[in-house]
């Protein structure tokens, strides 16, 4: 048994669909499902009760996957409780920041960065929210900003901003208008950006827009937030985005885009501030740091 199908089991576990657990692991269903039976052969139990629509653990799944939460934990913590043990009396540290970080939350990161400088030097490492989550869990960055959701056992999660989101459409189709409705954009598909490129609440979004009726969509592949604008700007689609002009999502706008608030759809960006539980708890290494970020982050923003 290595530690890799350890991994494959316990995001599947998390999942309970291996074409999630598949995308969280960055490769295809088929091979993880092959490497799920060798597990299961290797210790001669049956781990997940599989039918055409469901997968659910097996007892033996069920007691299986905190003892292999446990084992990753410990070789996850190998890297930060090595870098503990021989670290200098000041160390450098990373925080992960996704794209669009608004600038009242960039302002608070600034006064953790001063807050901290005695003991540590705090430096900005950008990336998608999942690849930070990712990365505070295996020990790379001490804390990270991503959007919310962030289903990691090993995380702690404290909500630091709430961000509404508007309809990015095309200004010459609604001069004049301060609001839209559901309805009104049903006369445009919806703009979908690859699943990997968005924060995963965007996937709610899109299914509350299809159940509302908006079914058109026209799907990129690729993360270009230019892209998608220029969809908009030609009057081609609409897509969501921030609504507060403060946002640097603006800064994708182009010439004939405007972004207004539905009034009869209410969706919001949450982001969260990422750490590793036992690196947070008494003893820990960044026990200090995450008090002074519990101070700082201590009240939600809303924008």
């Amino acid at each position: 048994m290595d530690m890799l199908h350890l991994r494959y089991f316990v995001a599947v576990a998390e999942e309970l669909n291996f074409s999630q657990a598949a995308r969280r692991l960055h490769m295809a269903a088929s091979p993880l499902s092959q490497r799920i039976k060798d597990l299961e052969r290797e210790l001669d139990q049956t781990l997940f009760a599989r039918t055409t629509h469901h997968v659910e653990l097996t007892p033996a799944g069920a007691a299986l996957l905190p003892l292999a939460r446990d084992v990753l934990e410990r070789v996850n913590a190998i890297p930060w409780r090595l870098r503990e043990a021989v670290r200098p009396q000041r160390t450098t540290l990373l925080i992960g920041m996704p794209s669009g970080v608004h600038p009242a939350l960039r302002a608070r990161v600034r006064e953790l960065e001063g807050a901290c400088t005695e003991a540590y030097e705090l430096k900005r490492w950008p990336g998608r929210s999942t690849g930070l989550a990712g990365a505070v869990r295996d020990g790379r960055l001490a804390l990270a900003l991503a959007r919310l959701p962030v289903a990691d056992p090993a995380l702690g999660v404290l909500g630091v901003m709430r961000e509404r989101l508007g309809a990015a459409v095309p200004a010459d189709r609604f001069e004049g208008r301060e609001s839209v409705t559901l309805d009104e954009l049903k006369q445009l598909p919806y703009v979908a950006t690859a699943a990997e490129a968005m924060p995963a609440c965007f996937d709610e979004i899109d299914a509350r827009l299809n159940s509302a009726g908006l079914k058109k969509r026209i799907r990129l592949n690729s993360s270009d937030y230019a892209g998608t604008s220029e969809l908009v700007s030609g009057g081609l689609a609409f897509s969501m985005t921030m609504l507060s002009p403060e946002s640097p999502m603006h800064s994708y706008r182009l010439d004939n885009v405007k972004v207004v608030p539905v009034v009869d759809f209410r969706p919001e960006l949450a982001t969260g501030l990422l750490f590793r539980k036992d690196r947070a708890e008494s003893g820990g290494d960044l026990a200090e740091l995450v008090a002074a970020a519990r101070r700082i982050f201590a009240d939600e923003l809303f924008a």
